[in-house]
């Protein structure tokens, strides 16, 4: 995913604000999950919501005012009831490695009870075998 970097983006000095870039991880899962034919609007009106339990982030070189960047992410871990997915951002034409980091997500109802992915979830992005990987907490 791309993301153009705008002067409301930076702190006074024109470098990205550091807490941005989790704003942009969160654009980028959104994104990653889009891809795959899951809309979390969809999701919302099905009673799933996603709560981030775990966020790490290591900066690696500040991204400036007017920069373009790229956002890889992947889907790195699958637990039993939750997924982290990792991401890497980078500048767009030199490729300089800016931020590193994850977000380990769990689901829950519209009460915040955590409950498991659903099988149709967990095929979306390919995860096999939903039944040895996820408990279900839901009674």
């Amino acid at each position: 995913m791309n993301i153009r970097v705008y002067y409301e983006d930076t702190d006074c000095g024109g470098v990205v604000y550091y807490a941005n870039y989790l704003k942009y991880f969160e654009r980028a899962r959104t994104h990653y999950l889009e891809e795959r034919g899951l809309s979390v609007m969809e999701l919302l009106k099905e009673g799933i919501e996603f709560r981030v339990t775990h966020a790490e982030i290591q900066y690696r070189s500040a991204a400036k005012y007017g920069e373009s960047l790229n956002v890889d992410t992947t889907l790195s871990a699958n637990r039993r009831l939750s997924i982290t997915f990792s991401h890497r951002i980078r500048e767009r034409k030199s490729h300089r490695l800016i931020v590193e980091g994850s977000a380990t997500l769990v689901t829950v109802n519209l009460q915040g009870k955590v409950k498991r992915l659903t099988p149709a979830f967990l095929e979306a992005l390919s995860i096999s075998d939903p039944k040895s990987q996820i408990s279900d907490v839901d009674g």
